[in-house]
């Protein structure tokens, strides 16, 4: 099988010939050049890229209304938001360019980036014509959907208020959002994606950041329209829907609305054979492998031990999509990384 017919038929709950392999972000030929390891560059498999629209470069000068006297460091992007990461890369600092706004007129006023431009996605086609000349899959990228960019914008305590006290502003940036992402997964659904990426990160490490209530009020409704916007025009589409930390609660309403993918199921705070043998007739799964756990802390033996694992019990019958649940630190190991690709080609082969 060719990595995008491997990856179909697992996202689709059918076995294929092994268990399909991707990285969280990124490529593992990007990484393994960025560790020092460019002898290994094609031979680390990698059954997925992604791709999604084009944005525009950054214009600080356009959000100066909302933003006064940024300090130096922060780059900002076409949202508005502007970010200055660490040192390592893995946090950020943010400056939110609506955190000031007090009326539904001043966020219609606000200048959104206009997703249909036509630069945007004209070439989409092609793109994703050349993913498949590699016999690689095409996922179509558009998480941080509604919550996490409005939350970017807003701030999210900011944004969580406003579910409570002051719902017309929380409307009107939501909808505005809501409305370019629509255009969005419509375009990439017509210029052929196999895999749909929406997505939130609505869960901490102890459950949901909002009340379930909430969640259904102010998400899951805006969250369908999305996801009906893709599958409108290819109902059978499959949709991967990722939000780190511990969302049991609504596992279930994410199958309703049309989610057919759960990623990354993160094993710190979930158990991913539990949400297999709960879930694993509504949904397939893309991850399990702890980047929290496993691959910073784990020796290279426990890495394959804990691969097999998920290989034999989550991926059991098609369904599972291997690969960590984040993106890799520089505190992971490279033998771990090698162990984690060496244990899916032992034991990913549906033919042993």
């Amino acid at each position: 099988m060719t990595g995008r017919e491997r990856l179909l038929k697992a996202v689709q709950r059918q076995i294929p010939d092994k268990v399909p392999v991707t990285l969280a972000y990124g490529h593992i030929d990007d990484l393994c050049r960025q560790r020092g390891h460019p002898e290994m560059v094609g031979k680390l498999r990698q059954d997925e890229r992604t791709l999604g629209f084009h944005a525009r470069p950054a214009a600080a000068e356009q959000f100066r209304p909302y933003i006064d006297n940024p300090p130096p460091g922060f780059e900002f992007d076409e949202w508005g938001i502007g970010s200055h990461r660490s040192s390592t890369g893995a946090t950020a600092t943010y400056i939110h360019p609506l955190a000031n706004v007090n009326s539904p007129a001043e966020v219609h006023a606000y200048p959104f980036p206009d997703l249909t431009e036509p630069w945007r996605h004209e070439n989409l086609e092609r793109e994703i014509a050349a993913i498949h000349a590699q016999g690689l899959a095409a996922g179509g990228q558009m998480s941080q959907t509604i919550f996490e960019l409005a939350m970017l914008m807003r701030g999210v305590e900011r944004l969580l208020m406003d579910f409570l006290t002051n719902p017309d502003v929380a409307t009107a940036l939501l909808d505005r959002i809501t409305e370019q992402r629509c255009f969005e997964a419509r375009r990439l659904a017509e210029a052929g994606v196999d895999v749909l990426r929406v997505g939130d990160d609505i869960g901490s490490q102890r459950g949901l950041i909002m009340s379930p209530a909430t969640w259904r009020r102010w998400l899951k409704p805006r969250m369908r329209e999305v996801i009906r916007s893709g599958t409108t025009v290819r109902p059978d589409l499959p949709v991967k829907y990722h939000t780190d930390g511990k969302v049991e609660v609504v596992i279930a309403e994410l199958a309703e609305i049309g989610v057919t993918i759960l990623n990354p199921v993160q094993p710190e705070v979930m158990d991913p054979v539990w949400v297999k043998e709960t879930y694993g007739d509504r949904l397939a799964f893309w991850g399990t492998i702890g980047c929290q756990s496993t691959l910073p802390f784990g020796t290279p033996d426990q890495v394959r031990s804990t691969v097999r694992h998920m290989i034999e019990t989550v991926g059991a019958g098609g369904g599972l999509v291997l690969a960590p649940t984040h993106s890799i630190e520089r505190d992971v190991p490279w033998e771990n990384m090698l162990a984690f690709y060496d244990a899916a080609e032992e034991f990913g082969s549906y033919a042993r």
